[in-house]
């Protein structure tokens, strides 16, 4: 009897004990989670980060704070998430250039797939081509022409080498067949300056970006890169429409962490993410950026940077493109 009741007591302690050391795993997240850009405020993906980040904080009930660690086309912030604890709290918002960065960085620290957890994928943009309206061309076909009779005697320019600009230009020469001369700049406030005084005729943006200026009369637009007409200018024909599809180009943005975060964890982000971009006050916010919702599991983030690593990293190779 005495035997019965001791073992009943010491097993009921033992299930007590048990409760609460199952209650102490704090559901995630149970503090504020930080989403790190690799450039400047102000910019696309700086913008468009916030935008999520405001989403976030309410669909997860924390806070989920923009940091900028700008620097050496967005590896500083690469870095820093790479090193940081897979718990879920530190994540990095990545446009598509991130699939680029081992072919342009040969000596990265880092491998861009395998030492990160995918989590989500957020938006995708197409590209317009406009051209000063001084270089007299209407069309693409037109800019190939001219670019045909003067090789090189057309110039256009990126935001520096490698870029998404740079490369849209590369890959459009090569399905052409035509030599554009490529001028990298530091930065997108000098380049639109000198296309705007018309020392540069041509060259690749996102659309919100420039259609103020074709609207102006300051720019001429040609065409939009990527798969379909885009809802801001839906009377400009698609490389695909021109029989240039090989020369689609469309930016995109991602959500990874550092590799080895939980798969619970994951869900529950990429859950959030996906609710966020259902959301319409989302979708309309996104395109008057020129962008539109890219939903879809974690498994989708691989698919984008390794289809662009391995198309861009052929163009970058090939073309012997080293960053400045």
């Amino acid at each position: 009897m005495l035997r019965s009741t001791f073992m009943g007591l010491l097993a009921g302690s033992l299930l007590g004990l048990a409760v609460p050391a199952a209650a102490q795993t704090p559901a995630f997240p149970d503090k504020s989670i930080r989403l790190v850009v690799g450039f400047p405020p102000g910019g696309a993906t700086d913008v468009i980060a916030r935008l999520l980040a405001q989403g976030l904080t309410s669909e997860l009930g924390q806070n989920v704070l923009v940091e900028n660690k700008g620097g050496a086309s967005g590896i500083i912030a690469s870095e820093m998430v790479v090193k940081s604890p897979p718990d879920g709290y530190t994540l990095l918002f990545a446009p598509s250039s991130h699939a680029t960065l081992g072919a342009l960085y040969p000596n990265l620290s880092f491998d861009p797939i395998k030492d990160f957890t995918p989590v989500a994928t957020v938006a995708r943009t197409p590209y317009l081509l406009v051209v000063h309206p001084d270089l007299g061309v209407k069309t693409v076909a037109e800019l190939i022409a001219l670019a045909k009779a003067k090789p090189n005697g057309v110039a256009y320019a990126s935001t520096g080498m490698g870029t998404a600009q740079h490369l849209a230009g590369e890959i459009l020469q090569r399905t052409a067949g035509v030599e554009i001369l490529h001028v990298p700049y530091r930065g997108s406030g000098a380049v639109r300056a000198d296309i705007l005084a018309g020392r540069i005729q041509t060259m690749f943006d996102n659309v919100a970006v420039m259609l103020p200026y074709v609207q102006r009369g300051e720019m001429r637009a040609l065409a939009v890169t990527g798969p379909k007409r885009s809802a801001l200018a839906p009377d400009l024909p698609t490389l695909r429409e021109l029989n240039l599809a090989a020369a689609e180009i469309e930016g995109w943005f991602i959500v990874l962490g550092p590799a080895g975060i939980p798969e619970t964890v994951v869900k529950r982000l990429n859950e959030a993410v996906n609710k966020v971009l259902a959301a319409p006050a989302t979708a309309e916010r996104l395109a008057t950026l020129g962008a539109e919702p890219l939903a879809g599991p974690p498994q989708d983030v691989v698919t984008l940077v390794s289809n662009d690593r391995d198309r861009w990293g052929k163009v970058i190779r090939e073309g012997n493109i080293k960053p400045e």
